[in-house]
C-alpha cells in the first residue's frame, strides 16, 4: 500500500497560500501593466517560460527518476499539460489565434485545477511547487498577453476556443482508448474530489462538460463584453 508521506488537503493552509500567491501575481501584473518598459516585458516573458518549462521537466523528470513514467500519465494530453506548450508558444509568437484558445481553454482548466487540484502530495512535497507553479504560470501568461500585449477577445473567439476545446477532446478521446489513460477525464472521473463529480455518471458527465464549459468560457469573456460595452 503506497504511504504518502505528505498527502495533500483540500482548501489546507498551503493550498489557500498557493491560490492567493496566484492572485497576488495577476494583481502585480495588473498594476505595472502601464509602467513596466520593454526590458521588463521581456523579464517578465523569459519568467513566465522558464517557469512553465521547468515546472513540465520536474514533472517528466519525477516519474521518471521514481521509475513509474508511463504513457498513462505522462504524456502531455490533461488540458493543463496541453497548455503548458501552447501558453510557451503563445508567449514566443505572440500568436493572437492561439491566444483566443489558451485564454479560454487553458485558464479555465487552471482555475478550476487550482480550486480543486487532481493531486495527492502536499506541501512542501515537490509535486506540490510543480502542480500550482504550473497552473499559475498559465493563469500569468494568459493576463501577460492581456495586459502587456493588449490582447482582446470577442465573441467569436469564445465560439473558436469551444470549437477547438471538443476537436482536442476528440483526439484525446482516441488516445485514451489506445493508450488505457484517462486524460481530460473522458474515461472516468478524477480520483480526488472535483466538480465533476456532481455532473452525473460516466457517460454523462461528459455531456455536462460540454455546458460547463462554455458557461465558464462566457464568464471569462464578460469582462471583455463589459470593457468593450463602456
Amino acid at each position: 500500500m503506497l504511504v504518502i508521506i505528505y498527502p495533500f488537503k483540500l482548501f489546507s493552509v498551503s493550498h489557500i497560500t498557493a491560490i492567493l500567491l496566484t492572485l497576488v501575481g495577476i494583481l502585480f501584473l495588473f498594476l505595472v501593466r502601464n509602467k513596466i518598459g520593454h526590458k521588463g516585458k521581456r523579464v517578465l516573458k523569459i519568467c513566465l517560460i522558464a517557469s512553465l518549462f521547468l515546472s513540465e521537466l520536474t514533472f517528466q523528470l519525477w516519474y521518471l527518476i521514481k521509475g513509474e513514467w508511463t504513457i498513462e500519465t505522462n504524456l502531455p494530453f490533461q488540458l493543463c499539460s496541453l497548455s503548458i506548450y501552447l501558453c510557451v508558444i503563445m508567449l514566443l509568437t505572440k500568436s493572437y489565434r492561439l491566444f483566443e484558445v489558451t485564454y479560454f481553454a487553458s485558464m479555465a482548466g487552471a482555475l478550476i485545477a487550482m480550486i480543486t487540484p487532481e493531486l495527492f502530495y502536499g506541501f512542501p512535497h515537490i509535486r506540490y511547487f510543480q502542480f500550482f507553479i504550473a497552473h499559475a504560470a498559465i493563469i500569468l501568461s494568459a493576463f501577460y498577453m492581456i495586459w502587456m500585449e493588449r490582447f482582446h477577445v470577442r465573441f467569436t473567439s469564445v465560439l473558436r476556443a469551444f470549437i477547438s476545446l471538443n476537436a482536442i477532446a476528440v483526439v484525446v478521446y482516441f488516445i485514451d482508448r489506445v493508450t488505457g489513460a484517462n486524460y481530460m477525464f473522458l474515461a472516468h472521473k478524477p480520483y480526488n474530489l472535483s466538480p465533476i463529480d456532481y455532473l452525473g455518471p460516466y457517460p454523462w458527465y461528459l455531456l455536462s462538460l460540454e455546458f460547463v464549459a462554455f458557461f465558464v468560457f462566457l464568464l471569462l469573456y464578460l469582462p471583455f463584453f463589459l470593457y468593450n460595452k463602456r
